[in-house]
């Protein structure tokens, strides 16, 4: 077996922000060789987000785009240049895959969108992502995973009771679609190794984040219920939610509890050191019709004890119970460490960090992340020298004509 699922496996990648960087990602960590397209005259969003190494802003220092980009090299061309348009078609016989996530105007205007690439290559399998697809009145409208998020319905449903929404953290979206379009990769590369034909992907953050609102939506449909925001409550959890325990070192400290039969009940008051409590809370249903009063009398018992004890207690009894971790925590986490999740890789601005480690593991095909994240253009000239066969003189002058920017 080779030691990488997708060795051999070429992939022009032209994304930026999230989406499109995690899916190349996996392909990249998992083997393939890929080609990230970058331009300084419109430069990834993530580049210049922080965290910063050393606190210090540069867009060759930003762990947030390092995270999403190990194991590719990268290249610059300013594809608003035709020259530079050129020397991307010239890569395209290479490539088996070419990833992008721009609105749908942008490839076409470049001559660049799935029309024109399998023309020059037949076999091609292309995957476009934006917020809501290719095609319908909303396609061309830009925008982040936050912006999605809240399109799809996350924010409606995400906070406390009528007040303001608590959304989900960050640009939701941007990490559910990912997930779907490394799969259906996949499953194109298959179909071509299997029938020696390409295909066209158009996957939409819309459609894809839907999946996890399925039981909102089915419950909708079934009944006409309008989910609302319901903080941490369940409909067959009781007593389910985060409450606050003692605080360590000036830091909150919150233990997340999911309650879910009378058994485990008697469990929680056991630990607890069977303190009196309503007799409503006896059963299931009464816990459920009065989760405001059972949520108060949780807080009260729990907020003096230390979270790590009182998770194994919790758990001894059969309960469902583990602290609320900060990134500080995941950094010291033992199964983590177990499992080698972290990788410390030498980025050459940065020096070595942590990266995210891969979130399967294959075991006749480990994957790994092999490297860090390009510098902008890092590979520039060794892409366009061995593979384009261009001479130092050409690509000096392509950088004069401002192809490679």
């Amino acid at each position: 077996m080779a030691p990488f699922a997708l060795e051999g496996i070429h992939v022009l990648d032209f994304t930026w922000v999230a989406v499109g960087p995690i899916t190349t990602k996996y392909l990249a960590d998992n083997g393939a060789d890929v080609i990230k397209i970058e331009s300084a005259t419109h430069i990834d969003v993530l580049r210049a987000a922080p965290p910063y190494a050393d606190g210090r802003f540069g867009v060759n220092r930003s762990q947030f785009f390092a995270d999403y980009n190990t194991s590719k090299k990268g290249v610059t061309l300013n594809l608003n240049h035709p020259k530079a348009r050129e020397l991307a078609r010239r890569l395209v016989p290479w490539a088996d895959v070419v990833v992008e996530n721009f609105t749908p105007k942008v490839m076409r205007a470049w001559e660049l969108d799935y029309e024109h690439l399998c023309r020059i290559k037949p076999d091609i399998i292309m995957l476009s992502s934006c917020l809501q697809g290719q095609t319908g009145p909303q396609a061309s409208m830009p925008g982040f995973g936050q912006l999605m998020a809240a399109l799809s319905g996350f924010y409606y449903i995400s906070g406390y009771g009528d007040g303001d929404p608590a959304p989900p953290y960050g640009a939701y979206t941007d990490y559910i679609t990912p997930r779907f379009a490394a799969a259906v990769l996949l499953a194109a590369l298959d179909y071509r190794r299997r029938t020696g034909q390409g295909q066209f992907i158009d996957i939409s953050q819309y459609e894809a984040s839907l999946h996890f609102l399925a039981p909102a939506l089915i419950d909708y449909f079934a009944t006409g219920r309008v989910l609302k925001a319901q903080a941490n409550r369940s409909e067959r959890y009781a007593p389910h939610g985060a409450y606050r325990c003692r605080d360590e070192a000036g830091a909150e400290r919150w233990i997340s509890i999911a309650v879910g039969s009378d058994k485990q009940w008697q469990g929680l008051l056991e630990v607890l050191g069977n303190p009196p409590c309503d007799t409503r809370f006896a059963t299931m249903l009464g816990r459920l019709q009065n989760f405001d009063a059972l949520d108060g009398f949780v807080a009260a018992q729990v907020k003096d004890r230390e979270v790590w004890e009182l998770t194994a207690a919790l758990q001894m009894a059969g309960v469902a119970a583990y602290p609320v971790q900060s990134c500080l925590d995941l950094h010291q986490d033992d199964n983590l460490e177990a499992f080698g999740f972290w990788n410390w890789l030498e980025h050459k601005e940065m020096g070595p960090a942590p990266y995210m480690g891969l979130a399967h593991r294959l075991s006749a095909t480990p994957g790994q992340l092999r490297w860090a994240a390009p510098t902008l253009g890092q590979h520039t000239d060794e892409v366009l020298r061995e593979m384009l066969g261009l001479s130092a003189e050409e690509i000096e002058q392509l950088r004069k004509d401002s192809a490679l920017i």
